[in-house]
This record gives structure tokens, sequence and C-alpha cells, in this order.
């Protein structure tokens, strides 16, 4: 696969002053976020916290009712908030969805294929005589997305229709088909929902390599604190449409508004500690 050369010290994109109200609901409240280039930047908080919100805003889903997002294309920079959804794609920004959204009844390699669309520079009838372009494009997409599978370890699935497969190798294969779109930034929301122990690790080890080895920077919503830990370069917790706290994985998870949002007041948690302290020296 080809590698990007990213500067980590460079703003990928940029979330300045959100906000989304549907009705009388604020489900986004001024939120303000940047995610570097080459770094895995993931936004955690409870149900309802407005995190795919946020997702769906980059998506170009939902409209803000304020704020905008400013983002580094291949083109330069751009404000995402005033592009159509049907754009963001070819801007080099791709999504997973935590419930998987792939053909069921297509196989792998047949999903990984529709991932190369926005890369189709051959017109109708030169797809219709089959020409010598039209060949030549082909084949370069067969190579990108035998790439992909040969990365994410799937060729023993590429034949395979994907209403057979397991759940977790569903999660890889729609992971696969977002990365055969070769973005510059990826979405991933919730990539281990649904996933055992065994399975979760293992998307562990495909996001570090994705960043890592491939240059891609993430973006991700995630609700696994030892997924969170293990990947991210920073965190923002999210509760109630608002910002509570961003930095290190650990420098969020000490926070005493992230503790509250997630366990009670601090005191409930201080005396969560105490008790099981308390009741391990019994067992002892």
């Amino acid at each position: 696969m080809s590698h990007i050369q990213t500067d980590s010290s460079e703003v990928l994109l940029s979330a300045r002053n959100l906000s989304v109200r549907f009705g009388g609901v604020l489900a986004v409240n001024d939120v303000s976020f940047d995610v570097r280039q080459g770094e895995v930047f993931t936004l955690i908080g409870p149900n309802g916290a407005g995190k795919t919100t946020v997702f769906n805003l980059i998506s170009r889903i939902y409209n803000p009712t304020q704020g905008s997002i400013e983002y580094l294309g291949p083109e330069g920079r751009v404000v995402l908030t005033d592009q159509p959804a049907h754009r963001i794609a070819s801007l080099g920004i791709a999504r997973t969805f935590q419930n998987i959204e792939l053909f069921e009844h297509a196989t792998v390699l047949q999903n990984l294929l529709i991932g190369r669309h926005i890369h189709r520079r051959t017109g109708f009838w030169s797809q219709a005589f089959f020409t010598r372009g039209t060949r030549q494009a082909e084949i370069e997409a067969r190579e990108k997305v035998e790439q992909v599978i040969d990365f994410l370890e799937l060729q023993h699935h590429r034949e395979s229709m994907v209403a057979g497969l397991p759940y977790g190798v569903r999660k890889v294969v729609e992971l696969a088909r977002a990365l055969c779109t070769e973005p510059r930034l990826l979405l991933l929301d919730e990539p281990s929902s649904g996933l055992n122990v065994e399975e979760t690790d293992d998307m562990a080890f495909w996001i570090s390599d994705i960043k890592n080895e491939l240059g891609i920077s993430v973006l991700m919503v995630e609700h696994d604190m030892s997924l969170v830990s293990k990947v991210s370069d920073r965190v923002l917790a999210m509760s109630m449409g608002a910002e509570l706290a961003t930095g290190t994985p650990a420098e969020v998870q000490s926070h005493p508004g992230v503790i509250e949002a997630y366990l009670g007041s601090v005191d409930d948690v201080s005396s969560l500690r105490r008790d099981s302290q308390t009741a391990q020296g019994v067992s002892a």
C-alpha cells in the first residue's frame, strides 16, 4: 500500500465551536478540537454524549447549527461544512460505522472493489467498450485492493460471501473497504463494538499499523477504554454534547469531570475504591 508522508505538527482537521440543535435538544454544544496529521484522536463519553453526531457533521450527514470544520484536503484547505456529502470521500475522508454497512450478498473482494469507485477516471463509453484505459484502471484497482487484503490478512476470505463471515471478520472487511479509498483521514465509529477480547486486541494492532505504517490519521469514537489507551495519542471526553477534557488518555481518564460522567461523583469513586480494597483485604 502507498505510504502518506505526514507532518505530525500539522493540523489535518480543525473543528471550531460546533453546535447542533435538534428541536429543543442541544446534541453538540460549542465543541472545538484539532486532529493532527499522523495521530489517533479519540472521542469518548457516555451514550448520548454527542460523539457520533460529531462524526455525522464531518461526514456531512448533518449541518451544524453553528461553527465550522476546516480540512486539509489533497488540493489545500477547504471548509468542510460547505461541502456536499458526496464530495467527502473524494477529499480523502473514509468512515466505518458502528453497525456494519457491507453488501452481504457480495464477496469480500467485490465489497472492496466498490471502495475504489471514487478513483474511477473512465467514462461510460470507455467502460461500455472495455477500452485499454478501462482495462488498465481495473488492473490498478485490483492491485490496490489486493494490497489492502494482504495488509489486513484477509487472503483466506477473499472470495467468501460477506453474509457467511463471522462478525469479527466483517468488522475487518469494513475497515478494509474504507482503506481501499486511500484516505488521509479515517473515521472509526466504535471499531471494537461486538468484538471479543482477542478481536479487540487485533483491532488495536490494525489501528496502530494504519497510523504508523500507512501514515493515515484516525479520528475514532470508542467506549472500550483499554483500546482507547492502547492506540490513542490524544482523547476528547464529551458529556451531554459538551467538552469535558482533552489530553492524553491517562490525563483524560484521571480528570474529575470525566470520572463523574462515567461513574458518578469523585466521592462515589473514592468510596468504590475503598470498598474494593476492603473486600480484597477480607478475601486475603
